[in-house]
């Protein structure tokens, strides 16, 4: 009985060490992980948003690019998320009861797509309802991760960020194949009514949150400095956004992160000008899914203690270089090469993918490291905002690019030279990367707010 009991001890240690990176697997986090593993299986719906944009309401790459700008809005106004859920509880509660309501504002949008959406505007209203939905549920499991891994050590740092980005990771491996496969056998319409169901795991997994009621009689126990309330917050902030540490680095990842994108129009050229279907382009998400589990795998394994300006020093330059290899591509050169347009299209994703997933981990361990205590969840979405307005201003560019060049669903004539400015103008943030916290200054990892684009913008196939 001695040895059995010690064996399923060493079990329970060993899951402990390897699949939860050391984290204790609570109730809390189980519920956690499962938020960001569905936000990352909403990606079913991906492709067949991008096709229900362009075949069946006939709209331009640059129409497509503005309308992924506009529904990024949720996702700037992030911290009035953080500022309702740290100062205004719902029946006593600051994150359960939000996680709950995020859950049911999913589902009605993605019903709603699948039902009586026609138009434009209400395609862009109903996404943009999509959107509410998870930057809301991402606000409040990124606060819950920030509490939870402020008691990392160094030698652990980044250990929790890396297990939430791989449970997001997995959820899109488990659609990734499906996405396209589906669209093939059914309309889009009837997988936005599968994707609807998603959404309700997260208002069920909602209950195992570990949250004690905020009451009167409790506010009045705790300490004066404990008590955080609107005007608190808003001086906490101001107090934060006065450092330079904390403002410099927002500045470089607003920089980095605001260039002009040329998604839209690779998307409408790989499927009107290569004629690439549903079911490949569901391989080549499921590519970018294993390709986003090698990212998380090589940050945790060699580059969580690599200095912030070296890490992304080098994968700015990198994969600026590795993205004019899209260049191949549009001009038909990797045929001349003797390179099938899909396997090329395939490896490039692979290759750009996990450069992009390296890049972006230490911007969330840094923007978690910079949250104050008190205010995790107002000030990590406040860092995180920046960034996604960063991604609204990168598509709206590139739709005005795409206009001024005359780019169209048929006419990619112009593309070439959209890919060759948008993959420099990546390179325009290096001449500040001191802004960059020392090396001595890198410390714990935290949350992994999820990028914008990934839970509910249409599926884009690799441009810079």
């Amino acid at each position: 009985m001695l040895i059995s009991s010690s064996g399923l001890s060493k079990v329970k240690d060993s899951v402990k060490e390897k699949i939860f990176f050391g984290n204790e697997p609570s109730a809390e986090l189980i519920a956690i992980l499962t938020v960001y593993f569905v936000q990352g299986i909403l990606g079913l719906a991906r492709l067949a948003v991008s096709f229900f944009l362009k075949d069946e309401l006939r709209l331009s790459p640059a129409q497509v690019s503005a309308l992924m700008g506009i529904v990024a809005l949720p996702w700037i106004i992030k911290p009035l998320f953080g500022f309702l859920s740290d100062g205004l509880p719902i029946f006593g509660y600051r994150r359960r009861p939000y996680l709950i309501l995020s859950g049911l504002v999913g589902a009605i949008s993605w019903v709603w797509l699948a039902t009586i959406v026609h138009t434009q505007i209400a395609a862009t209203a109903a996404i943009a309802l999509g959107s509410l939905s998870v930057a809301v549920s991402d606000v409040i499991v990124d606060s819950l991760v920030v509490e939870r891994a402020r008691g990392e050590s160094q030698a652990s740092a980044g250990s929790l960020q890396s297990l939430c980005w791989g449970a997001s990771a997995v959820g899109g491996l488990v659609t990734a194949y499906l996405s396209g496969m589906l669209l093939q056998h059914f309309t889009t319409r009837t997988i936005f009514w599968i994707t609807a169901s998603f959404p309700l795991i997260v208002s069920c997994v909602a209950w195992l949150i570990a949250e004690s009621p905020v009451s009167k009689e409790s506010i009045k126990n705790q300490p004066e400095d404990d008590i955080i309330d609107i005007k608190h917050q808003f001086i906490l902030l101001r107090k934060a956004l006065t450092q330079k540490a904390i403002w410099l680095p927002t500045v470089f990842i607003f920089l980095w992160q605001g260039t002009p994108s040329a998604d839209s129009a690779f998307f409408f050229f790989t499927t009107n000008e290569l004629h690439f279907e549903p079911e490949f382009l569901g391989r080549v998400r499921l590519v970018t899914s294993l390709a986003s589990l090698v990212g998380v795998w090589i940050f945790q394994r060699y580059l969580k203690t690599v200095p912030f300006r070296v890490i992304f020093g080098w994968t700015i330059v990198l994969s600026t270089i590795l993205g004019m290899t899209m260049l191949l591509l549009v001009t038909h050169a990797n045929r001349a090469l003797g390179i099938d347009d899909h396997w090329f299209s395939l490896g490039d994703s692979l290759v750009l993918t996990v450069m992009g997933q390296i890049a972006y981990m230490p911007l969330l361990v840094l923007a978690a490291r910079l949250c104050p205590p008190g205010i995790e969840a107002t000030f990590f979405a406040l860092l995180m905002s920046v960034n996604n307005l960063a991604g609204l201003l990168s598509y709206e560019f590139g739709a005005v690019l795409m206009h001024a060049m005359g780019i169209t669903e048929s006419n990619f004539d112009n593309l070439p030279l959209l890919v060759l400015i948008t993959n420099l103008s990546t390179l325009l943030p290096l001449p500040f990367l001191n802004w960059l916290p020392a090396a001595e200054s890198q410390s714990v990892g935290v949350a992994p707010s999820t990028p914008v684009e990934e839970s509910f913008i249409p599926e884009e196939v690799g441009a810079g």
